[in-house]
């Protein structure tokens, strides 16, 4: 039996219209909390807090306070950083989506970007690459790095940074590298 045509032309056109535009709506509805002052103050601490210093400080400090796993737990996290930042970096230059504050009426850049496209998020998907491995070595860690890597993906729509699929693409990214990297290593 052959296989049943798939849409072409218009008719696949349409649907991924549609699609961008479902999601520039959702965009603008998350980016609606950007109104207030207090929201915008605080969500700009979590993703500058996000641009990496959090886990910057945390490989850094494992192998003296993370007990007979730290120094595994921060070599980890910093093997899957290089191949995430190498992946990221490639994809973002292939993609090269603009930003939603510069595509997107009603979106404005409530921070300033750390480089000129934004699929995929990089802050999600260190986030969650970071939240992974730490959560595998330290259970208890989950209490704390996982409120916050969901305050990191939502910080980067609301501020206007980010469309829902850079966010959701970044963590899965992030998500797939820290498990890969318990079986290769």
């Amino acid at each position: 039996m052959p296989w049943p045509e798939q849409p072409v032309g218009r008719h696949r056109n349409e649907r991924v219209v549609a699609w961008i535009e479902r999601e520039r709506l959702v965009a603008l509805w998350m980016h609606g909390a950007a109104t207030r002052d207090w929201v915008v103050g605080v969500l700009k601490v979590v993703s500058r807090v996000g641009d990496g210093w959090l886990w910057y400080g945390i490989v850094v400090c494992l192998p003296w306070a993370g007990g007979p796993v730290g120094t595994s737990a921060s070599v980890r996290m910093i093997g899957v950083g290089i191949v995430d930042i190498t992946i990221y970096k490639i994809i973002k230059r292939w993609i090269a989506r603009p930003r939603p504050f510069r595509t997107c009426a009603g979106i404005r850049e409530c921070t300033p970007s750390l480089d000129e496209y934004s699929f995929p998020s990089g802050h999600t998907l260190h986030s969650v690459a970071c939240s992974l491995i730490l959560t595998v070595y330290y259970p208890t860690f989950a209490l704390f790095v996982w409120p916050f890597t969901v305050l990191v993906a939502v910080s980067r729509v609301v501020l206007g940074l980010h469309y829902p699929s850079d966010v959701i693409v970044g963590a899965m990214i992030g998500a797939i590298t820290a498990a890969v990297s318990f079986n290769l290593l």
